[in-house]
């Protein structure tokens, strides 16, 4: 049915490949190889011909067209009485696509195949740099990193990058990195490693791409950010606490008697937020954070899920509910998303086999402060074309709902009318695209900005606040408002 035997020739010069591969190849009459552009191709055995796919990555359009032809040629020759060889740089399972496909097809057409190993990019490397890879050496393809808005694996770990044959593509890797490492985090990049034209240059992350000798044996060394910068390492420490030789006071905590915690740390980020502190607001997501690790580690010790499940789970969401990033949908706007955002979770109720009367206000928490309650509803019902298609009647309601406040005669009435005129005013503040909550948290802490000038102007002049007019308040606090606080 076919013939393959795959050559791994190894990271350099002919000397580097194993026995077993150079004893097949010198009694081979022709050998197909993915590219002459490498040490070991020209010091073959004088007696083999050698064929390369050079020609397809001058001709192809993108590396995907070019292995999908150099694949079905090998496929296509495997079926000669004599089968073929195909060589290619390194180790066929390291870094090589081609080979691995070839393996998958070749299973699938029943065709004979055998492998022979060779010395990959990898350990050269490791000899360059006087590295182990053990216990925690991350690898990674630099194409693949340069299509990422952010690294796909822990800062906390080194990282070997390879793959680096160009600039571009060390550009596009760099751009990739500097979203979470620093300008000048150093590392080292290796060029040509286990060969006489081998270079280690010690540089500044920053400087990766400009480098000269940058080439098809191309490698990034990126050692750690630093301990505790990962999320992984955050999970464990956590899981440490809640260990039997961890706190005591952590081990004995539950869903239920964090919950005051978790409340008391969200409140605190928005305090964060709206005081614009950006070094408070990472001081306090990272207590926030901690809340919420814990919460899941607390529920994989009882077996219900795992943090695993939370990123899948909230992965899953969100790529669904944005098919017009991850998938073919078009919007026109903001509008538009949102209404195929209501339009998606109803979908998910039905699929979910949700209660039938289960309706798109169901899902909005009662534990939610009223205001951003209220803002909440009428943003949903909004996004269904429940709303006036302008403001001016908005802020009519608010008039209406003030006069039928003045004329209510019971504090039943009052109280209602009250509640029906605060549910207008929030809708104004919507309208303007306004976050209620914060715009009234602050007003809040205007005001207490202001009061508080007026407790330290009585403290100078020997009083107390309560023995001041309302008068003499008054006028503290229009000076007050002249200081802009």
């Amino acid at each position: 049915m076919g013939r393959i035997t795959l050559i791994g020739l190894g990271p350099g010069g002919a000397e580097m490949l194993t026995r077993a591969a150079w004893d097949w190849l010198d009694s081979q009459a022709e050998v197909y190889v993915r590219t002459r552009h490498h040490p070991a191709v020209s010091e073959l055995p004088a007696s083999v011909k050698v064929h390369s796919f050079d020609q397809y990555y001058e001709s192809g359009e993108t590396f995907e067209e070019v292995y999908e032809k150099i694949v079905s040629t090998i496929l296509e020759l495997s079926l000669r009485p004599e089968g073929v060889t195909y060589a290619v740089p390194g180790h066929p399972m390291v870094a090589e696509a081609t080979s691995l496909e070839i393996l998958r097809r070749a299973a699938e057409k029943e065709i004979d195949i055998q492998v022979f190993e060779g010395i990959s990019f990898l350990e050269p490397c490791f000899t360059a740099l006087q590295i182990d890879p053990f216990p925690n050496l991350v690898i990674f393809d630099a194409i693949e990193l340069g299509l990422r808005n952010t690294p796909a694996f822990p800062a906390s770990l080194p990282v070997l990058i390879g793959q680096i044959y160009s600039r571009q593509v060390a550009a596009e890797a760099k751009m990739t990195l500097l979203s979470i490492y620093p300008d000048f985090h150093p590392v080292k990049m290796v060029h040509n490693a286990g060969t006489e034209k081998q270079v280690i240059e010690e540089i500044a992350l920053y400087e990766m791409d400009r480098s000269s000798n940058i080439g098809l044996m191309t490698v990034l060394y990126l050692p750690p950010l630093g301990q505790g910068t990962s999320l992984e390492e955050f999970h464990e420490l956590v899981a440490h606490l809640r260990a039997p030789d961890g706190c005591p006071w952590d081990r004995e905590q539950t869903h239920l008697s964090l919950r005051s915690h978790l409340l008391e740390e969200a409140y605190e980020t928005i305090e964060a937020i709206d005081n614009e502190e950006p070094s408070a607001l990472k001081e306090e997501l990272g207590d926030l954070l901690l809340q919420i690790v814990l919460h899941a580690q607390i529920a994989s010790e009882e077996g219900d899920f795992t943090i695993a499940d939370v990123l899948q789970g909230i992965h899953e969401k969100i790529t669904r509910r944005h098919p017009h990033v991850f998938g073919t949908t078009k919007v026109s706007g903001v509008d538009n998303v949102l209404q195929n955002w209501e339009q998606i979770k109803a979908d998910e109720r039905a699929n979910n086999h949700e209660k039938a009367d289960k309706g798109l206000l169901d899902g909005i928490p009662l534990a939610l402060p009223a205001l951003s309650q209220a803002q909440e509803i009428q943003d949903r019902a909004a996004r269904v074309g429940f709303d006036w298609p302008e403001v001016a009647p908005v802020l009519k309601k608010v008039y209406e709902e003030l006069k039928e406040f003045e004329e209510a005669g019971t504090s039943e009435s009052r109280t209602e009318e009250l509640g029906d005129l605060l549910f207008a005013v929030v809708n104004l503040v919507r309208w303007y695209d306004v976050d209620a909550e914060s715009a009234l948290r602050a007003a809040s802490l205007k005001f207490r900005k202001r009061f508080k000038y007026i407790e330290l102007k009585a403290k100078e002049s020997g009083q107390t606040t309560a023995a001041l007019s309302f008068e003499e308040m008054d006028r503290l606090w229009e000076e007050s408002k002249k200081l802009d606080l």
